[in-house]
């Protein structure tokens, strides 16, 4: 049985939540964006949303929102709500920094928003210090099932810690169900009928659980880099195990025909052997603030973006050669801001993890042998063991609502892997359209070269063009 911490007392009887009616909400009042920094165009505002949906008259909590304006007013067709993943990323500043295209910019007036618990919006604490922050997302890579029971200690010491916090009474009711039931609020706020919506990553999850609950709201809806249906679950974690197996030959091709330059292997076999080499000795001997895991997690992020081999190569020879890092790149490799405690909040208040430290350290052992490069320290132990539980069901992802998704994925994608993708794919049936590019990386629209893809999402979202079936985009070369 679950261990049921002290946040938990309270809420441990309710089994789900339903939708309550938005209240009327004037306008909302523009200014200066929090936390200093302006960016140009860009304004702030609060939403005020109920904590608890089943009580939307009792306490409240704002929901900061950001806006850039359509670039050019005349050809304004509404309002496209974006969100960057994580989960726990803020996104106050995705509207400036999202490499949208022009004709997406000058159609839309791009909002972002900090999900609730993340950010401006009530934000989760958890009261840990820096070194138990990157501990928590990034638990030690496990050798053997007496480490996974190290771990295991360290989770729930994490977990007891959040569930205790000064911030421990929001913890029931940081959902991905709530911030899409937040979405509409803000929706309601800026007056709009409906709205359009761009999620990457665990923002698909999002973006798929809005659309179910709220099928007549959403206009054009652009998933990037699928989770499966259940959303960030144990599951869904320990598919990056093979997402980074699948990922990894490109950046081995990369290193093997720049041997000239990284002195990494003439081949790919050889530069695989030498992540393994270098994994082994950090585990022993750590060096420029970084150890095995880090190591580990450092390159399975890197592998996310082509644009990033050059500097994941470099970093390797440094390494290598047993030359000084930049100081960079240990903070880097490591969360230590507000991630670690948002990603928390989120995934374990979303999924009842496995309880028993027998099966991490089974999954562990299997997923050593299935992925050898990454999938033991994926299938690892993590606070979400010793969480309460969830006080809501999981909302069902269903094809039931008009044809208006577009999924856009990548084949070799490290952290949302394909097979996950298509399993939401069919989950959405006939409402959505999939488009998957010959490519790798995380997120596919706009950070991949591929002009098949790129130009098929910015049809739809501009254009209205949604493809009549799922298409296929072979690889371009540059």
């Amino acid at each position: 049985m679950r261990k049921i911490m002290p946040v938990a007392l309270a809420v441990a009887a309710v089994v789900s939540v339903v939708s309550a009616a938005p209240a009327s909400a004037g306008p909302l009042r523009w200014g200066a964006c929090p936390g200093g920094g302006q960016l140009p165009g860009l304004q702030c505002s609060t939403v005020a949303v109920p904590l608890d949906y089943r009580h939307p008259d009792g306490r409240k909590i704002d929901i900061a929102v950001s806006r850039l304006s359509a670039a050019k007013p005349e050809k304004r067709r509404g309002v496209l709500l974006v969100n960057p993943g994580g989960p726990g990323l803020a996104g106050l500043r995705v509207p400036v920094v999202q490499p949208f295209p022009q004709a997406v910019r000058d159609s839309y007036d791009i909002v972002g928003f900090d999900p609730r618990g993340i950010g401006s919006s009530a934000g989760l604490t958890c009261g840990l210090n820096d070194a138990d922050k990157a501990l928590a997302a990034n638990p030690p890579y496990p050798h053997n099932p007496a480490e996974v029971a190290k771990s295991a200690a360290l989770a729930e010491r994490i977990a007891q810690q959040c569930t205790s916090s000064e911030t421990a009474d929001l913890l029931p009711f940081i959902t991905t169900a709530n911030t899409a039931r937040d979405m509409d609020r803000v929706r309601e706020a800026l007056g709009e009928n409906k709205i359009s919506y761009y999620g990457e990553s665990y923002g698909t999850y999002l973006g798929a659980v809005y659309t179910t609950l709220f099928p007549e709201r959403s206009d054009r809806v652009v998933l990037d880099s699928s989770l499966p249906p259940e959303g960030y679950d144990v599951e869904a974690l320990r598919a990056q195990g093979m997402g980074f197996q699948l990922r990894f030959p490109d950046f081995a091709k990369y290193a093997a025909k720049h041997d000239q330059e990284y002195r990494l292997g003439t081949t790919p076999a050889a530069v695989t052997a030498k992540y393994y080499e270098l994994a082994d000795r950090l585990d022993e001997k750590p060096e420029s603030g970084f150890d095995g895991t880090a190591f580990r997690g450092f390159t399975s992020g890197e592998l996310r973006n082509d644009s990033s081999f050059k500097e994941l190569a470099t970093y390797w020879h440094l390494l290598d050669t047993h030359q000084p890092l930049p100081g960079s790149v240990a903070a880097k490799a490591g969360d230590r801001g507000s991630f670690p405690v948002g990603y928390l909040g989120v995934i374990c208040g979303d999924s009842q993890w496995p309880t028993s430290v027998r099966t991490y350290q089974r999954n562990v052992e299997v997923d050593r042998a299935r992925y050898p490069m990454y999938g033991a320290y994926a299938a690892n132990i993590r606070a979400c063991a010793y969480w309460p539980a969830p006080v809501e069901k999981k909302v069902r992802i269903t094809g039931d609502g008009p044809a208006d998704v577009l999924m856009v994925q990548n084949l070799r994608d490290p952290a949302t892997p394909l097979p996950g993708a298509l399993r939401t794919r069919w989950a959405l049936g006939s409402r959505a359209r999939m488009v998957t590019a010959d490519q790798g990386g995380h997120v596919a629209y706009g950070a991949g070269a591929n002009n098949c893809l790129n130009d098929t999402t910015t049809a739809y979202l501009v254009g209205g063009d949604f493809p009549a079936r799922d298409r296929f985009c072979p690889a371009e070369r540059s």
